[in-house]
């Protein structure tokens, strides 16, 4: 699936060569019909003569609205750059090229329109292309065919798509990263539907009935259904233009510029690492600290230039830069961006963004921060995984081949040489077939340590006398809040540090190898004046409550925890030896007579109804006995219970 994207200058017949291609009139708007310009992006579409259906996305021509050009050419795979036959070359023909050049955008075909206009002079058409060729040269559509054409009586038209079908055959397929992104450019809602966002579809596909994430701003929602070109789809492929029904989402909550992904895949950043090229016949120089207009995909943001590597960039040169924006927005390692001056209005560089989220403002002239962005910008795939390794690890390698734009082998081999190297980890004790879900880099796993220690050492200090810390707690401790880890991922991170002697797993809880649960001299004391009230009365011990009063309620649960306690309700609690042959007792008594009530337990026991009830109740619960009315009858042994313990019959 393909989109092309127009661009030229106001009046030359854009929007109308739409409409003469597709059938489609693009412009939407009332003001539009009104004024008879485009202000805002339109869309439609058509079918090429080898039956491929094409998106196009028209944008204004006039300077007024040059921002809504820009957030519709950022995801195409090729221009229809319209000129005027009439008119030639005119200021938004070049500012447009322009951007079309600084987004690099691969391919494109040039419509001369409006030949009806000069059909008795086929000199002033010549002399037009040969205009329109030197203004291409040195582009990015200095190959692109000009073919001259007229919407009004349909002259070239066949001619025109030809050509462009012929610039999409060579143009490279949309790759499947397996991370959709859609940057929004339109949202509305529909009657019986809902919310309703648009976009070009990058890097992966989306399917009806999955969960997605709206970022910046971290909405969650899920896909009611997908259209392509008003047609009804599953699952929508990269490249596509394609409008969203969104459940759990109101249209108040989303805007043009936000990004729809899948949830985890992307984060707002407000520092963005770019190579930058300032264009060739621009006023001025850019300087450190400048004010700019940031455009990427469709976002629009306000920033601050900062230069890294010089004082200022001149017209026509290259260098890096960390442009610091004045609110987060959602980009990705790849996406070409605009820089704008905002007053006067007018575009000065553009370049690639190579690292989204720098973590830091970078100090000016350093060697070895050029150097790691030189290697970033290069594409080396192990670079490339570094970057993506120190921003979410621990993690998944396909997690990191997608952060990465890399493809699993390209990633897996990456990781190996990084493994090989001693500067990453593998913790997965067998990888699946999808590759190792625990991915950490050396110095990763050395800070993971501290802070797994950390964590276990202040529980212990909290509670210690607990064995140790639940596993859940543990992961909730460890993980990040925006990016949650997967149980596997715990599992064998938790694994490994077993593994290491870092930690012990002890069934559901967790502890420091050396922490053992034990009691101070003062509370050591309460517990031997605690034991001595429960062996003085065995049958009606202290409650629940007088023996936490006595002892805390810690040292009570550690005492239940090692087997000296034993709580049979939330009330009551006997001490083992005594809950032991009482237990033994009621048995006895069922194998002997075949029934027991509360009334002849009390008597037996010589205590009060509260504590035997309490001790039935647990040994129902417990499935050794079975409640029958007002009686209980046995059911099964006590676990443990030998033969030797059975009375004789």
């Amino acid at each position: 699936m393909r989109v092309i994207g127009t661009a030229g200058h106001v009046d030359h017949g854009k929007s109308t060569l739409v409409h003469a291609l597709t059938g489609i009139d693009p412009d939407r708007l009332a003001e539009e019909k009104a004024r008879q310009m485009t202000i805002d992006l339109g869309f439609a579409w058509l079918t090429l003569p080898d039956g491929e259906a094409v998106g196009v996305v028209d944008v204004p021509g006039h300077i007024d609205f040059i921002k809504n050009m820009l957030a519709g050419v950022g995801g195409i795979d090729a221009a229809l750059f319209v000129v005027a036959a009439d008119e030639g070359i005119m200021p938004q023909t070049r500012e447009h090229l322009a951007i079309l050049d600084l987004l690099a955008v691969p391919a494109g075909v040039v419509a001369l329109t409006k030949v009806d206009l000069v059909a008795d002079d086929p000199e002033w058409i010549e002399l037009v292309r040969a205009e329109v060729a030197d203004a291409l040269a040195g582009t990015s559509l200095a190959a692109a065919p000009i073919v001259p054409v007229s919407a009004r009586t349909g002259e070239g038209l066949p001619a025109l798509l030809a050509a462009l079908q012929e610039v999409l055959r060579r143009a490279p397929p949309r790759p499947d990263l397996g991370r959709p992104r859609l940057p929004i450019d339109r949202a509305f809602t529909m009657a019986g539907f809902g919310t309703v966002v648009t976009g070009t579809l990058v890097d992966g596909r989306l399917t009806v009935g999955q969960e997605v994430e709206i970022v910046p701003g971290g909405l969650r929602g899920r896909i009611r259904g997908l259209q392509t070109h008003k047609r009804k789809v599953e699952v929508a492929v990269p490249g596509s233009r394609v409008a969203v029904n969104l459940t759990g989402v109101s249209k108040e909550q989303v805007a043009r510029g936000q990004v729809l992904c899948t949830p985890g895949t992307l984060e707002p950043t407000v520092l963005v690492d770019v190579r930058l090229r300032v264009l060739a016949d621009a006023a001025q120089p850019l300087r450190h600290n400048q004010p700019v207009d940031f455009f990427c995909g469709a976002a629009e943001v306000g920033a601050y230039l900062r230069l890294l590597d010089t004082e200022t960039l001149p017209p026509g040169c290259e260098g890096w830069a960390q442009l610091r924006l004045n609110e987060p927005a959602a980009v990705a390692r790849g996406d070409r961006f605009i820089l704008r001056q905002a007053s006067p209005s007018r575009t000065l560089a553009g370049g690639v963004v190579v690292n989204p989220h720098p973590g830091r403002r970078w100090r000016r002239f350093r060697p070895e921060v050029v150097a790691s962005l030189a290697a970033l910008h290069s594409g080396e795939p192990t670079r490339l995984l570094q970057e993506a390794l120190a921003r979410l690890e621990p993690t998944s390698l396909a997690a990191l081949a997608s952060a990465a734009g890399l493809d699993i082998a390209a990633a897996q081999a990456a990781l190996q040489t990084l493994v090989a190297a001693g500067q990453a980890l593998a913790l997965d004790r067998e990888a699946p077939p999808a590759g190792p879900q625990a991915v950490i880099s050396r110095e990763g796993w050395e800070a993971l340590r501290e802070r797994l220690q950390e964590a276990l050492a202040a529980y212990h200090r909290q509670y210690p006398l607990r064995a140790g810390m639940p596993r859940e707690e543990l992961k909730s401790r460890l993980q990040g809040r925006r990016r949650p880890w997967s149980l596997a991922l715990f599992n064998e991170v938790l694994a490994a540090a077993a593994r290491e002697g870092w930690a012990v797993e002890e069934g559901n809880l967790v502890r420091l190898p050396n922490h053992a649960p034990a009691l101070s001299e003062a509370q050591q004391a309460a517990v031997e004046r605690l034991m001595a009230a429960f062996a003085a009365n065995s049958t009606a011990p202290p409650s629940v409550a007088e023996s936490a009063a006595a002892v805390g309620p810690d040292v009570l649960a550690w005492l239940v925890e090692t087997g000296r306690l034993v709580q049979v309700s939330p009330e009551v609690v006997f001490e083992a030896e005594a809950y032991r042959r009482m237990v033994q007792a009621v048995v006895e008594r069922l194998q002997a007579q075949g029934r027991i009530t509360v009334a002849e337990a009390r008597d037996m026991f010589g205590t009060s109804r509260k504590y035997v009830l309490a001790l039935l109740e647990h040994l129902d619960a417990q499935h050794i006995t079975r409640r029958m009315g007002d009686e209980r009858v046995l059911r099964r042994l006590p676990p443990g219970w030998a033969v030797a313990d059975r009375p004789s019959s």
